[in-house]
This record gives structure tokens, C-alpha cells and sequence, in this order.
């Protein structure tokens, strides 16, 4: 039983330690990993290695190929379109029911403009992978500010994807994360007022300069982003 409860945080330990590697960057999209390459990075047997390589597998982060390794895998262009058509309805859906209330109130406009402070000290520093976090973080509080549970749990579990998406988008063009947050000082200034539409539209325009337009961009392909709108 012992030996079962060790192999089975060292997989915990090892599946945290990969995804977060792939979700930050430092395992780009077609990277060959091997077991042994992650065990000695762990310090860890090939066996929890192999488990966690599994679990990575399921979440189509990882392609397992037998005797070569593993091969990190991007987010399919049908799924980033499909990402970001929910989040420009959950993120709206949001502004509308914050607007009934009257408005962001100061303890949801002091959150999301700390985020935003980070995001400038982060763009100041060049560090892309940790600008793609406090995106994320930024978009998902808009949707927590709105007191909707369930949107907020949902809107939650789009965040690896979204984090990958915004790594690979702004990774080729740093010079956009100051841009970016300027754009969240605007998004933010529409909950503050209550003005739901113009948050809308600002937050479509907003995915379209990250994402690309249909057919392709830095962060789409394949049916482009968001559908017909992006």
C-alpha cells in the first residue's frame, strides 16, 4: 500500500511538473520528450514518468510515441475557434450582469487593476509566458466579477487552453504586451460604466488582434478564431 501512495504522488509530481512545462512554454509545440529526460528532471523511476505521460495523453497535450518519446501537441484549430466563441459569450454574458447591477463595483475594480499592473510589470520584463498567466487571470476575473458560480467553474476549465493560446500568440510579437494591457484598461473602463455592449464589441476586437482572422493567425487556423466573427 505504502509503495501504491509513493508511485502515486511521484506521478502527481511528475504530471504537475510536465504540464507546466508545456503550459508555460519551455516545452514548445513539437517537442520530443523522452520518460528518462522527465524521470532524471523529477528524480524519479520511468514509472510514474510513463503514468503521467498517460494522463498528459488524455488531456491532448502529449502524442506517445512507443520507444521515441513523447511529442507535445498544439491546441487543434477547430478548438482554439471553439475557445474563444466561449469566451466572448461567457465574458459578455458577464458585462451584461454586471451592468444590471450598476456597474463593477470598487472591490472587482481593484482585483482586475492590480492584474493589470502585473501585466505592465511583466510586459516590462519581456516575460511572455508569465504575461499569457495574468492574461488568463484577467479575462477569468472579469467572468468571477460577475457572481455567476457556475460560469466561473466553467470559464475555469478553458484555462490551460486559453494560457497556451495566449502564449502562442504573443510569443512572436512582445513589442503587443503593453498594447494587450492597454486593452484590459479599456475593458475594464466598460464594467466600470456598465456600458455591456461596448465591452462586447471591445473584447471581440480585442481576441481578433491576438488570435488572427479567419482562416489563420498566431493563435488560430483551420475555421480561424471565433468562428465567423474572428
Amino acid at each position: 500500500m505504502a509503495d501504491q501512495v509513493e508511485r502515486a504522488s511521484a506521478a502527481n509530481r511528475v504530471y504537475a511538473v510536465t504540464k507546466e512545462l508545456i503550459l508555460n512554454g519551455e516545452l514548445p509545440t513539437g517537442s520530443l520528450i523522452s520518460e528518462g529526460e522527465i524521470a532524471a528532471r523529477v528524480e524519479v523511476s520511468r514509472t510514474p514518468v510513463r503514468e503521467a505521460f498517460l494522463r498528459l495523453e488524455a488531456e491532448e497535450l502529449l502524442a506517445l510515441h512507443p520507444k521515441r518519446g513523447a511529442v507535445v501537441v498544439p491546441v487543434p484549430p477547430g478548438e482554439a475557434a471553439d475557445v474563444l466563441d466561449l469566451r466572448q459569450a461567457l465574458e459578455h454574458s458577464a458585462a451584461e450582469r454586471i451592468a444590471r447591477g450598476g456597474g463593477l463595483g470598487p472591490d472587482g475594480q481593484e482585483r482586475l487593476r492590480l492584474l493589470i499592473t502585473r501585466q505592465r510589470e511583466l510586459a516590462d520584463a519581456g516575460d511572455v509566458a508569465g504575461f499569457a498567466t495574468a492574461d488568463e487571470a484577467f479575462h477569468c476575473g472579469i467572468v468571477e466579477a460577475s457572481g455567476n458560480r457556475l460560469a466561473t467553474r466553467f470559464y475555469a476549465t478553458l484555462g490551460d487552453r486559453q494560457r497556451r493560446m495566449g502564449l502562442a500568440a504573443l510569443g512572436p510579437r512582445p513589442s503587443r504586451l503593453h498594447v494587450v494591457a492597454d486593452e484590459h484598461e479599456t475593458l475594464l473602463a466598460h464594467l466600470v460604466s456598465g456600458a455591456s455592449d461596448a465591452f462586447a464589441e471591445t473584447l471581440r476586437a480585442h481576441l481578433l488582434a491576438a488570435h488572427g482572422a479567419p482562416g489563420g493567425g498566431p493563435g488560430g487556423g483551420g475555421r480561424g478564431s471565433m468562428g465567423s466573427e474572428a
